[in-house]
């Protein structure tokens, strides 16, 4: 009998087993338009890719790093610990944690993921893996584990690194693994969240990916960016008990890469209705 871990692996390779859906002639024109340098959309229940550019290629994927972050801290932490950034995870940028702040593991995890805090990564993988270089071990030992045969983990938040790359391929099974964590889920799903610190201070955070505010079903899940990734989005969104995911890496702006991403996820949609 499989374990539930072993149960979320297999079905992440419910695509190997399929064929790739070509796009159809309907609306593959508005596709044309997108300025992403990769994606691939898939419909979660069948695997089936209805949609996919350059899927395979190795690229850059910034803050969507975190994601296997918040994975490995959910599987390996104890959410009650206190948690304090101390000068190895403090680097002061792009962060709103400060020097000498205390946070519940649990709260951090969730600072985080909101608002892609870089130090907050620091200091979650440090308190989970004694260490930055062992964490990334342990990042690279799941990648493994689930199949992400074209990625690598440097570092535990997506600065720009040659070393910390994937693939739209490999990060659809990271989200389509991670997801079924109810408690990853719960927090991708957050659009926003008064986060408390030990001193009994609140940090108001506002979820990154507005498309869990602008966008029918969307479930999460995580934004990144950084000039050498560009805008990047892995989202999620259910409609009528089908559930479909896509990455979309390298996009022009902030705003192209949600748009892509809706118009991506209404075309996955539109394919997935009885008259289509």
């Amino acid at each position: 009998m499989l374990s539930p871990e072993e149960m979320r692996r297999a079905h992440i390779d419910l695509v190997d087993s399929l064929t790739l859906h070509p796009d159809s002639i309907d609306g593959i024109e508005e596709l044309a338009s997108i300025t992403a340098d990769a994606w691939m959309l898939i419909d979660d229940s069948t695997g089936l890719v209805f949609s996919s550019k350059n899927a395979n290629k190795l690229v850059c994927m910034a803050s969507i790093t975190k994601m296997m972050t918040c994975l490995l801290a959910l599987e390996n932490g104890n959410l009650d610990d206190s948690v304090y950034i101390d000068e190895d995870s403090y680097i002061a940028k792009d962060s709103r944690v400060k020097l000498g702040d205390g946070f519940l593991l649990s709260d951090l995890i969730d600072e985080m993921m909101l608002i892609s805090d870089n130090d907050a990564a620091y200091a979650i993988a440090k308190h989970i893996g004694g260490d930055t270089l062992s964490f990334c071990e342990m990042m690279n030992e799941k990648a493994a584990y689930l199949g992400m045969e074209n990625t690598h983990f440097a570092n535990p938040n997506g600065v720009p690194n040659i070393d910390n790359y994937s693939t739209a391929n490999d990060l659809i099974k990271l989200c389509r693994y991670a997801m079924r964590d109810s408690s990853f889920a719960s927090i991708v799903g957050t659009a926003e969240k008064d986060i408390p610190l030990l001193d009994g201070r609140h940090m108001p955070c506002h979820n990154t990916n507005v498309l869990l505010n602008s966008y029918e079903g969307c479930i999460g899940i995580k934004t990144g960016y950084t000039r050498q990734a560009g805008y990047c989005l892995a989202s999620a969104a259910t409609r009528e008990g089908r559930t479909l995911y896509l990455v979309l890496l390298g996009s022009r702006s902030m705003s192209t890469r949600f748009t892509e991403s809706a118009l991506l996820l209404d075309y996955g949609f539109d394919k997935l209705a009885p008259n289509t």
